[in-house]
C-alpha cells in the first residue's frame, strides 16, 4: 500500500511523538511510523523519569540549551495532556573533596546555562530536604523533577492522532530513497510490512537505531554505542520516604550519573541506573550481577528493605555516540542537512531527551518550515480528554459519583494498584489501537503491582475474550513475537469467571 505525506517521522519514543504533537498545529500532512506495535516501547518507557534541570551539560550545547527550555516547558504541557508532573527539586551529593570541586562546577555551568536558584548546602540543610542523606555538601537545583515517562509519551502520540497525525505502528523502515525532482521531490520509504511511504521531508528520530536509518537516507558516519542500564522496581510501601531526588556527584568518564534511588510519580521507588555497553541496541537483559549491586546500594540507603520488596527488574538503552574508550557524553546533533535535502537527522539524542522533548519538537518543526509553509490550524485542540488521576486516586465522594454514572468502575481489575474495569476498557480503546499487554499496562497500570500480574492477568484475558474476540493466539506481551499463549490444554476448555460471594463483584 502507497501513502502520501508531507513529514513522515521515523521513530514512536518521546522526541518523535512529541515531534508528531508539535506538527499537528499545522496545515502539514503528518505521520509517524514505528517498528514495534505501540510508542514508546524503547528507552522511553525504559528510563528514570527524571526532568533534569541543565546543571549537568556544558554552557552552549545543544543539550543545555534545550534541557533548560524543555523543563520549562514540560508542566504547561503535562498539565494539558493529563501526565502526572510534580517538581521535587534534586540534590547532587557531594562525599569528598573531590566530589566538593565538582559541585562548584555545576554550579558555575548550571548558573550559565540559566537553571533557577541553585544554592551549595551543607548537611543539615541538605537533611532538612531529605532526612538521611549522607554527605559534606550538596548542589540544591530546586527546578528538577518527575513525570512518568511511558504516560507522556503515550499522551503525545493519542493528541496528535486526535489533531489528524496518522501513527502506523509495526512498520520497520528497510530502505529511504530521495525522489528526483522531476518526480515531485522528497522520499521514498520502503518499510517490512511491505508498505510504501512518500513525503517531503523525513524526520530522524529513530533514538537508538538513529545511525541505521541515517545510512538508509545515504548519510553514513554515524554510529550509536548502545549502553543498557539496568533498574529494580522497589514496592508502594516506601511511597513517601523519598521527598526530592538525590544523585551522586557526577564522575569523569562515567556514561551515566551513578547508580541512585528515584522516587516516581506513581509511587514506586526506582534503583539505578548502571551503565554498561552492550553490542545489540535490543539487549534489554537484567543480569545477576548488576542486579546484586543494586540490591546492596538500595539496602545502604533504605536499609528495612525485604527480599520481597524488590517487586520487578528492567533495563533501557541510552542511545551514546561516545565509544566505550572514551565515556561520558557528546552533545546532540539536530541537524537539516543540506546534501539530502528534506531530511532531518536526530542522533544521540540521549538524557535528557526525555526533558528536552518539548523543546526539541520546536526546533525540529521550524526545520520543517524551511521546507514547507507552517499554517497554523484554528482547530488545534492542545487539552486531552480525561483524568490525570486513576480511579482509585480519587475522593470517596468522587468514586462514589463515577460509579453510580457507570458501574463498570465498581470492578477491580488489578487489585495492587486499584485498576478498574472501566479504566481497562478505555485503555483498550484508545486511539492509535494499541492492545497488546504492555500497551494495557502503560495507560492504565494493570500488571504493574506487587503481584505482578498475578491476580489481573486472568480477568485481561476475560475482558480481550468476551469484548473483542480475542482467541489465544491473538494474545501478545509486546509484539508479533511474542505471544502469551499458544493454544488451549483442552480444545473444549473455556476461561470461566469465579463466582463471587454474595454482595461482591469479582
Amino acid at each position: 500500500m502507497e501513502r502520501r505525506y508531507d513529514v513522515l517521522i521515523v521513530g514512536g519514543g518521546v522526541v518523535g511523538c512529541a515531534i508528531a504533537r508539535e506538527l499537528s498545529r499545522y496545515r502539514v500532512r503528518t505521520a509517524l511510523l514505528d517498528r514495534e506495535r505501540d510508542v514508546g516501547l524503547g528507552t522511553s518507557c525504559r528510563n528514570s523519569g527524571v526532568l533534569h534541570s541543565g546543571i549537568n551539560y556544558t554552557p552552549g550545547t545543544l543539550r543545555a540549551r534545550l534541557a533548560v527550555e524543555g523543563n520549562r516547558r514540560m508542566h504547561a504541557l503535562c498539565r494539558d495532556l493529563r501526565v502526572k508532573c510534580r517538581t521535587i527539586g534534586k540534590l547532587t551529593v557531594a562525599q569528598d573533596e573531590e566530589d566538593t570541586a565538582t559541585l562548584a562546577r555545576l554550579l558555575e555551568q548550571g548558573t550559565a546555562n540559566g537553571v533557577p536558584g541553585l544554592r551549595i548546602l551543607w548537611p543539615e540543610e541538605m537533611r532538612r530536604l531529605q532526612p538521611g542523606v549522607e554527605g559534606i555538601r550538596a548542589l540544591h537545583s530546586p527546578s528538577s523533577g518527575i513525570v512518568s515517562p511511558y504516560a507522556l509519551t503515550v499522551a503525545l502520540a493519542e493528541n496528535a492522532v486526535t489533531n489528524g497525525v496518522h501513527v502506523h505502528l509495526g512498520q520497520e523502515v528497510l530502505e529511504i530513497r530521495p525522489r528526483l525532482p522531476e518526480d515531485g521531490g522528497g522520499f521514498v520509504v520502503r518499510t517490512a510490512a511491505g508498505d510504501r511511504f512518500i513525503a517531503l521531508v523525513v524526520v530522524n528520530a529513530a533514538g537508538v537505531f538513529a545511525d541505521r536509518v541515517a545510512a538508509l537516507a545515504g548519510i553514513p558516519g554515524f554510529r550509536i554505542y548502545p549502553c543498557r542500564g539496568e533498574y529494580y522496581v522497589l514496592d508502594k510501601r516506601f511511597d513517601g520516604v523519598l521527598r526530592t531526588l538525590v544523585y551522586p556527584a557526577p564522575r569523569p568518564r562515567n556514561p551515566g550519573l551513578g547508580i541512585h534511588l528515584t522516587p516516581t510519580v506513581d509511587g514506586n521507588i526506582l534503583i539505578g541506573p548502571s551503565a554498561e555497553y552492550v553490542e545489540d541496541p535490543g539487549d534489554l537483559a537484567c543480569t545477576a550481577a548488576i542486579l546484586r549491586k543494586l540490591q546492596e546500594k538500595g539496602r545502604g540507603l533504605l536499609p528495612d528493605l525485604a527480599g520481597a520488596d524488590f517487586i520487578r527488574s528492567f533495563a533501557g538503552i541510552r542511545a551514546k555516540q561516545s565509544p566505550p574508550e572514551e565515556g561520558g557524553t557528546r552533545d546532540y546533533i539536530i541537524e537539516d542537512r543540506k546534501d539530502v535535502k528534506g531530511f532531518i537527522n536526530l542522533v544521540g539524542i540521549e538524557s535528557p531527551g526525555l526533558t528536552a522533548s518539548p523543546a526539541i519538537a520546536v526546533m525540529v518543526a521550524e526545520m520543517v518550515g524551511h521546507h514547507l509553509p507552517l499554517e497554523e490550524k484554528k482547530t488545534f485542540v492542545s487539552c486531552r480528554e480525561g483524568r490525570r488521576e486513576f480511579f482509585c486516586e480519587l475522593s470517596t465522594e468522587e468514586k462514589a459519583a463515577l460509579v453510580a454514572e457507570d458501574p463498570e468502575y465498581g470492578e477491580v481489575v488489578c487489585r495492587c494498584e486499584g485498576i478498574t474495569r472501566r479504566e481497562v476498557l478505555d485503555a483498550l480503546a484508545n486511539p492509535l489501537g494499541a492492545r497488546t499487554l504492555v500497551s494495557l499496562k502503560y495507560r492504565a497500570r494493570v500488571t504493574m503491582g506487587r503481584c505482578q500480574g498475578g491476580f489481573c492477568l486472568p480477568r485481561i484475558v476475560r475482558i480481550l475474550r468476551d469484548e473483542f474476540g480475542y482467541a489465544p493466539e491473538d494474545y501478545l506481551l509486546r509484539g508479533g513475537s511474542s505471544p502469551l499463549f499458544v493454544g488451549r490444554v483442552r480444545e473444549d476448555a473455556e476461561i470461566r469467571t469465579p463466582v463471587p460471594a454474595e454482595g461482591v463483584r469479582p
